[in-house]
């Protein structure tokens, strides 16, 4: 076995013929037995950071999704306990350039408690390749042991040991994770206005929360020096840092002139996001006090008043911003994919800008502040389908690169495509300070609230509050902030030109149906993902690295040919792929999903126990048994089907009578197609939406439902 020392590096190709997957043992020991820590595997990209929070794996993440990493947890050992943690490196995705190998430990407990600190690495096979023992382990409440690291076309690995005082918050901060305050200090700014967050990151740039600031970033795989404790400023891989302070809100500040930023406070230790939030939602309602039932309650916002579409158009925006600044959590999630830094956020509407003889008034301006720095960002918005203005944009465009701004954020109930802007404008490259356009659909501000309120919390029950408040302006029929809603004008005409089979390739008016089919695709992920609390994505077949739009014009043409529109959801923890087929020639809905056969049982035990597993799916799902294509099927795979109702009595006429080998079961339903291209009870979007739900609901659910298992019988006893 290669022993190696701190810094060195060696080729995985080089230990082994067989390192494409390896396992990876961290052992430590402690004189009463009862010390432990917990291991966490980091993704990293190019630039050293993590791409989302989903490439932290540890204790409550413990897989990738891909499954190239996998925490096994402990296994006994020869002294102790070992934590092991399997990699796939062939599976990693090519953005993947590190892979970090760490361990921390909470509650004042250091390293330098534990003895006998070691990395050992195996192959598949189980043969060791490597161990590095550290020996210098002192104060430090977080360890890098090592990382994977691609050069040339292959995997190496080096040996770190580098620790951190400030423990995983540290950690985590120095490779781009957002870290959320311990339970202590939120119950401590229980009540407070926390609606701004400030930090001091020295000469460097301001960075997102919980990351760290400065010139340069520290190269991949070194943990630097020790890091200092939290609310204090010291070196971190070679850079200054300061974890932020909760400043003080509600004191506003000039349009154009920020505040100096207060001295940060000190702070009790923050903590990365390790777990779930407790969800702070209000209290069951108890018995009303109104006289009557029909009393509405008041709102916060109401919507019922609202009348004219400027109206809709004034109240959504000043609604929107004005939680964004008071909900940090919420305001952080809407302003960071286009650049936003995590600071102190103010918000304003109605403003004024001096262009020329004409002053203008975009319906809103966002500004963060970090680390004395300012980030700036044009707002216009638009309700009630109403559609973007390309002009009216691109003023804003060259206001916002006359005055420094970085961003023109446009809102509206159009839902952006890939490859596609949302509204055409130009950009004059001969500018010094380029301006970035973005789009923010309204089912994107409702997904993200959904997911804060309903699934992961926030910081206080004022927010909660607020939040849902916020939610049922949304979801309100007045407030005009519905998403997507219409197929287009070119909706009745593609239908018409298909029941009359006069529809050709190339026709224009068959891409804007594909393209307002993708539209309402992309939002219901959106809306799912909001209800179910999981990652939901559009599932888009066709050759890597194909241009967008010559997939839609693909699409277009197959169109043409057999009048159906297609798409595929792919649902985070579901075990199949959702797919959604519109035959626009027969008007009907189909959803359906694929699920693999069993790998062990009878034919006959797997029909059964799916029969019992649908016991409370509507009759009318439809089954149908997928075999061995080539082995004497018919249809080209296609075996026995039916419906549920038929097979409940005889579930084994599902099962192919020439014996061909069964891959799996096709569970449909199918729907009539609404014909309206608008969002009416009666219209196409509301009939894909509740075709959608029904399946979820009546298969999907039922379908991930364990069957109780029967009690079994006991043996009788021997008398005497």
């Amino acid at each position: 076995m290669y022993e190696m020392v701190k810094g060195a590096n060696v080729g995985l190709a080089g230990l082994s013929e067989d390192a494409g997957s390896v396992t990876v043992g961290l052992n430590w020991r402690s004189e009463t037995g009862e010390g432990d820590a917990d291991v966490s595997v980091l993704l990293l990209g190019p630039d050293g950071k993590v791409r989302d929070d989903a490439d932290f794996l540890f204790y409550n993440n413990p897989a990738a999704a891909d499954g190239s990493v996998q925490l096994l947890g402990k296994t006994p050992a020869e002294d102790g306990n070992e934590d092991r943690i399997s990699l796939d490196l062939t599976a990693l995705p090519p953005e993947v350039e590190y892979v970090v190998v760490a361990a921390s430990r909470y509650g004042g407990a250091r390293f330098g408690d534990l003895d006998d600190l070691r990395l050992t690495l195996s192959d598949r096979t189980g043969e060791g390749l490597a161990r590095f023992r550290i020996d210098d382990a002192g104060v430090e409440s977080a360890f890098v042991f090592g990382e994977f690291y691609r050069r040339g076309g292959e995997w190496k690995f080096r040996a770190v040991g580098q620790g951190y005082e400030s423990g995983l918050a540290g950690l985590a901060t120095d490779y781009g994770i957002d870290v959320d305050d311990s339970e202590e200090a939120e119950e401590a700014e229980e009540g407070a206005d926390a609606g701004d967050v400030s930090a001091d990151g020295g000469d460097g740039a301001a960075g997102p929360a919980g990351t760290l600031s400065g010139e340069t970033s520290p190269p991949p795989g070194s943990a630097g020096t020790p890091a200092p404790s939290p609310g204090r400023s010291g070196p971190v891989g070679g850079l200054s840092v300061t974890i932020p302070a909760p400043v003080a809100g509600g004191q506003p500040t000039p349009a154009e002139a920020p505040a100096a930023a207060p001295d940060p406070a000190p702070v009790p230790t923050r903590r990365p996001r390790t777990a779930r939030k407790k969800i702070t939602l209000p209290k069951a309602v108890k018995k009303s006090l109104a006289e009557n039932d029909a009393w509405p309650r008041a709102r916060l916002f109401p919507a019922p008043s609202l009348k004219s579409d400027r109206e809709r158009e004034s109240r959504a925006t000043s609604v929107l911003l004005s939680v964004m600044a008071q909900i940090p959590e919420f305001g952080r999630r809407l302003t960071a994919p286009y650049g936003a830094p995590a600071g102190r956020m103010e918000t304003f509407t109605e403003v004024t800008l001096p262009n020329g003889d004409l002053p203008r008034r975009p319906d809103g301006v966002i500004r963060v502040e970090r680390a004395g720095k300012l980030w700036t960002a044009l707002v216009e918005v638009k309700t009630n389908g109403n559609p973007l203005k390309s002009e009216q944009v691109q003023e804003y465009m060259d206001i916002a690169s006359r005055r420094g701004y970085e961003a023109v954020i446009t809102v509206s109930n159009e839902v952006a495509l890939e490859g596609r802007p949302v509204v055409d404008v130009k950009t004059d490259g001969r500018r010094k300070h380029q301006v970035s356009l973005w789009h923010l659909s309204w089912a994107e501000v409702t997904h993200q609230a959904q997911m804060l309120i309903r699934h992961e919390g926030v910081g206080n029950a004022a927010h909660a509050w607020l939040l849902h408040e916020l939610l049922h302006y949304l979801q309100h029929e007045n407030s005009g902030c519905h998403g997507f809603q219409n197929m287009g004008p070119a909706w009745i005409p593609v239908r018409k030109s298909i029941d009359d089979e006069t529809l050709c390739q190339g026709d224009q008016r068959a891409v804007e149906v594909v393209g307002s089919w993708e539209r309402l695709v992309r939002q219901i992920c959106l809306r799912l993902g909001g209800e179910l609390g999981q990652k939901v994505l559009p599932v888009w077949r066709g050759k890597r690295g194909e241009d967008a739009h010559a997939r839609r014009s693909l699409l277009a043409d197959q169109l043409c040919l057999d009048g159906r529109l297609h798409a595929e959801l792919r649902v985070e923890g579901m075990s199949g792929v959702l797919a959604l087929t519109a035959d626009l020639r027969t008007g009907k809905l189909r959803t359906s999903m694929e699920i693999p056969a069993p790998e062990q049982g009878y034919p006959l035990s797997w029909a059964k126990r799916l029969v019992r597993q649908l016991g409370e799916a509507p009759a009318d799902v439809h089954i149908e048994t997928l075999v061995e294509a080539g082995a004497g099927a018919r249809g080209g795979g296609g075996g026995p089907r039916g419906t549920l109702e038929r097979l409940r009595p005889e579930p084994g006429d599902i099962l192919p009578k020439d014996g061909a080998r069964i891959t799996g079961f096709r569970l449909s339903l199918f729907k009539g197609m609404g014909a309206g291209r608008g969002n009416a009870a009666s219209g196409f979007i509301h009939s894909v939406d509740e075709a959608v739900d029904r399946f979820l609901s009546g298969v999907v659910v039922p379908l991930d439902r364990r069957p109780a298992r029967r009690p079994q019988r006991a043996e009788p006893t021997p008398a005497g």
